[in-house]
Order: structure tokens, then C-alpha cells, then sequence
């Protein structure tokens, strides 16, 4: 027998009811969404807005609209290859030790004892926790023409800093000093991750150590590589700024600069925010098809354990 429509309406509970019962898990979000708008799609739509005037970030100046032409001089700037190419010297070479060094160092320390295996984490972390401007100042004084590196290598007075042949791999190799621990500490959780089980029942099958470490243990942790890979990509030129802006401001002769320093130096050093700011909106449209394509290629050549 069907029920009258009266009591059907009467046994559903208001709209507004059934709306305030789902509202309590949006509140939780509400803070890490607000901040998450003022704080970067605020400064993108500002950004993008910016780009098409010229203006010496001073109150007292106007703005004046010039179309696309920040973006014209964008691309023909006399800097910006030598920039992107030092860019990409700077993501080549943080890979070996972003992926490959500290593959092979969680790999040999992940059959060390429990409070071993913890030390030792935490000294090749230790570089990471240092403050990136303390870190840059003490590199300085070791490479100083006087410094212990010299000293300890009989070069004389070299100056690594200031000649071109040296500056960009200086920054390269203190960057890459910095991030190995990070790195390495990345790839022991993904190990940990793994399940023993798998390593068991192919060293059962007659598997050797190399045999399992290539053909179980790599492929499994593929996913956390092409994590790091993607970091490293994305996050190479942040990670040589402040060395930069400290040890050798983009120079001698823009021999170590990058497209984020080049960026920094159009908007707070010559005042060209509208350049500047043209200059960020491509970087991050080219960086975001970048992304894109890395986090494909992690999906489809990624393995999940479960």
C-alpha cells in the first residue's frame, strides 16, 4: 500500500537541515582553503594582472598599460637563455644526488640496527636543518682564496667564487651538499614502505642480492624516484637562490644565474614589476606543462604496493 505523499514530504528532513548536517566538514577546511586563496591564487591573479602594465612598484607612480609587450621582452631578454641554461645544468646536476647517491646510501644503510640506522639519518640530515644563508656564509669562508679548501687542494689563491669556470659548479655542489640528506631520508621511507615478503620469496626462488635489489626492490620503489625527480625539477632553481643571492649574485658575468634569480633581479633591483611579473607567469606556465607530463609518466610507470 503507498504511503500518502503528505507523510512521504513529513519523513524527509528539510533542505536547510540536510545542508547545516554536511556543513561541519567544510568548517575544518575552511582555514587551510582560505589561506591557501590569499596566499597563492591571490598572488597569481595579481601577477597576471600586473604583466600587462609598467609600474616602479612606487604608491606614488601610476600604472601604465602596455599590453603584451612585458611578455615580448620577455623572450628576446639578452640574459634569459643563459639563465635557462644554467637552470638546466643546475636540475642535471642535483639528480645524482637527489636520486641516484641517495638510492645507494638508503640502500646500504637500511640493513643497519635500529638506533644506527637513526644516527646515521640524522648526520646526513643535518645539512638540510642549516639555514641556507648561515650555510652559504660558512661556504664562503671555506672557499675564500684563503680558504681550507685551497689550502687543502695546493690551489693557491683560487677564487672559486668569482671565475666563471667554477662559480656555477660552487653553488652546484653545496646545493647538492644540502638536499642529499633530504633525499636520502625520502628514499628510506619508500623502502620502509616496501614489504619484506617480496625480497624473501625471491631470494627462496635462488634470487641473488643484485638480483633482488634490481628486479624487486627498484622497480617497487619507482614511485618515490619519480617523486624526487619531479622536485627535482621544480624545485632545483629554489633551492640555488638564496646561494646564490649570498655567494656570487648571478655572476661573474651572469655564469651562474638562474630564471628565478633573473626574475628576482627585473622586479626588486631594477623595479620592473610588470616585467617581473610577465617573467613569473611564463616561468610558471612552462614549469606547470612540465609538472604535468612528470606526474603522467609517475601514474603510468609508477607500482603501487598494496
Amino acid at each position: 500500500m503507498a504511503l500518502p505523499a503528505r507523510r512521504i514530504q513529513a519523513a524527509r528532513p528539510p533542505l536547510a537541515r540536510r545542508a547545516l548536517g554536511a556543513l561541519p566538514p567544510y568548517l575544518y577546511l575552511l582555514p587551510g582553503l582560505a589561506c591557501l586563496v590569499l596566499w597563492t591564487y591571490k598572488p597569481i591573479v595579481e601577477a597576471v594582472q600586473l604583466s600587462f602594465y609598467h609600474w616602479n612598484l612606487l604608491p606614488t607612480s601610476p600604472r601604465t598599460y602596455v599590453g603584451l609587450e612585458n611578455y615580448r621582452r620577455v623572450f628576446t631578454l639578452p640574459q634569459l637563455r643563459g639563465a635557462a641554461t644554467n637552470t638546466l645544468w643546475y636540475m642535471l646536476g642535483l639528480i645524482p644526488f637527489s636520486i641516484i647517491l641517495p638510492t645507494a646510501v638508503a640502500l646500504g644503510i637500511r640493513n643497519l640496527g635500529g638506533r644506527s640506522r637513526s644516527t646515521y639519518r640524522a648526520l646526513i640530515f643535518l645539512p638540510m636543518l642549516m639555514a641556507p644563508v648561515a650555510t652559504a656564509a660558512v661556504w664562503r669562508w671555506l672557499l675564500d682564496p684563503k680558504g681550507i679548501v685551497n689550502h687543502a687542494l695546493g690551489l693557491g689563491s683560487y677564487n672559486w667564487l668569482r671565475e666563471e669556470r667554477t662559480a656555477l659548479l660552487s653553488i652546484l655542489a653545496i646545493c647538492a651538499w644540502q638536499i642529499l640528506g633530504f633525499a636520502t631520508l625520502v628514499v628510506s621511507a619508500g623502502l620502509t614502505g616496501i614489504s619484506a615478503d617480496y625480497a624473501e620469496a625471491a631470494e627462496m626462488d635462488g634470487a641473488s642480492r643484485w638480483q633482488v635489489t634490481r628486479w624487486v626492490t627498484l622497480p617497487l620503489l619507482r614511485s618515490t624516484l619519480l617523486f624526487m625527480l619531479l622536485m627535482t625539477v621544480l624545485l632545483s632553481g629554489q633551492w640555488t637562490f638564496p646561494l646564490l643571492d649570498v655567494l656570487t649574485q648571478g655572476g661573474p658575468a651572469d655564469s651562474s644565474t638562474n630564471v628565478y634569480y633573473l626574475l628576482w633581479e627585473y622586479g626588486f633591483r631594477s623595479l620592473d614589476s610588470g616585467l617581473a611579473s610577465a617573467a613569473g607567469i611564463a616561468f610558471f606556465a612552462i614549469f606547470a606543462v612540465v609538472a604535468a607530463i612528470l606526474v603522467k609518466l609517475a601514474d603510468r610507470y609508477s607500482f603501487a604496493d598494496n
